[in-house]
């Protein structure tokens, strides 16, 4: 009994440090007060909050213990579990939401009494599995990255901690004249699409600057903050990406994430290929059979164009479509051109909802956001040299471990540049 207690409050000591540590550092929005208060100081996203209700969370989930006192095929049955009855609840906020949204429905609230009370028992005993499921990624990814040699003094330090809930919506800013994020604001999670258009437009006409409202899938603070999702693959991946970025936060590289939009885009690129390849050998090892499904074969990053991964083309290929605009977009931005420049991502935008692709909004924030994942070539990352300079440092490296404590300590695109053969 004893040793529990300790190790309850050893624990609780722990992730307090990490907490404050790594949310103190970690890129939080910070807003210029006399430019950006009075559009977002009522509907910025309470951090510090969310981050003490999961803490505690965290904390009950550590002294429990639960993963490591389940048995391995348990936990399985535990994650496939979880992310069915996530597609239930989600499939039944939808269902929700078109009974309100059909005028033909006079009394909604009548016509969805037996839904909402169904999405009530299964938000409860979503609240009762969320716990455990996340406990069992945890131990998963932590193993992962063991086993990639991304430990300290052999343990994954900090360790990654996640916590599942409704995110906040991000507000890009950039310039009209150049494709750059110089702000990122983290709004509520609740922010309607009507209030965000409202917001961009007013932006753009009282400060003269191109924004734009976009959903994140993980903010970086800790314990990391991940979106609800049926995805499997995709969460394991945000896990690992996130916990690259508080990894790095320990070293240069993460320290100077907004110091230029090279540093933040090689952050962003680093965290996406660590992500990539931490969450397929969660996959390999546990989840066998979707691996088989989504893990491409190993092709050489400098040497490809477009990441077909062998499949055969679509007729309509999204990533070199952007890719195409992207590069006429700085064309014309470089030229001074900047109202052709915007009408012709309007136009871009347009072709690009006839063939499916549904984007709100196509402008310079757009790109200054999107761009900065530069894992893979083209896409909204354009001509941008920084994407492609960290493909060729992973190429070059021995070991994912061996490019993370090479690219780790870069303070600069120049010094990127020199690691690269």
């Amino acid at each position: 009994m004893l040793v529990r207690i300790y190790d309850f409050f050893y624990r609780l000591i722990l992730f307090i440090i990490f907490a404050v540590i790594l949310n103190g550092s970690t890129t939080l929005p910070e807003i210029e007060a006399d430019k950006f208060g009075e559009y977002t100081q009522k509907i910025e996203f309470d951090f510090w909050g969310w981050t003490l209700d999961a803490l505690w969370t965290k904390t009950q989930q550590a002294t429990l213990g639960s993963p490591y006192y389940i048995e391995y095929t348990s936990q399985k049955e535990i994650i496939t579990e979880y992310f069915s009855q996530m597609q239930q609840v989600l499939y039944a906020e939808w269902e929700l939401e078109q009974i309100y949204t059909n005028p033909e429905i006079a009394n909604p609230e009548l016509s969805s009494e037996a839904l909402r009370e169904r999405l009530g028992i299964l938000y409860e005993e979503q609240s009762q599995l969320a716990p455990f499921a996340e406990s069992v990624l945890e131990m998963q990814i932590t193993a992962a990255l063991s086993e990639a040699n991304l430990t300290t003094g052999g343990q994954a330090l900090p360790r990654p901690l996640y916590h599942i809930s409704p995110l906040p919506m991000a507000l890009i800013i950039s310039p009209r004249d150049a494709i750059r994020q110089d702000e990122s604001i983290m709004l509520l999670t609740d922010f309607p699409v009507d209030k965000q258009d409202a917001l961009e437009e007013k932006i753009i006409a009282d400060l003269g600057l191109s924004a734009l409202i976009v959903p994140v899938g993980g903010v970086g603070i800790y314990p990391t903050m991940g979106m609800r999702s049926t995805n499997l693959v995709w969460t394991l991946d945000t896990i690992a990406h996130e916990w690259t970025h508080n990894y790095l936060q320990w070293h240069p590289l993460g320290w100077n994430y907004d110091t230029t939009p090279e540093l933040r885009t090689i952050n962003e690129t680093v965290a996406s290929i660590v992500g990539t390849e931490i969450s397929q050998m969660v996959l390999e090892r546990h989840y066998p059979e979707l691996s088989a499904e989504t893990k491409p074969p190993r092709v050489n990053l400098l040497a490809l164009n477009e990441p077909s991964f062998g499949l055969e083309p679509t007729p309509f290929d999204f990533r070199a479509e952007m890719h195409e605009t992207r590069l006429r977009v700085d064309d014309l931005l470089a030229a001074g051109r900047i109202g052709e420049a915007e009408v012709y991502m309007e136009i871009r935008r347009q072709y690009m909802w006839q063939n499916g692709y549904a984007i709100r909004k196509l402008n310079q924030a757009y790109f200054a956001f999107y761009g900065a994942y530069a894992d893979h070539p083209g896409g909204a990352a354009g001509k941008d040299p920084v994407g492609p300079a960290v493909r060729a440092l992973r190429e070059q490296s021995d070991s994912l471990a061996d490019f993370l404590h090479k690219i780790m300590w870069v303070k600069s695109f120049e010094e990127l540049e020199e690691l690269v053969e």
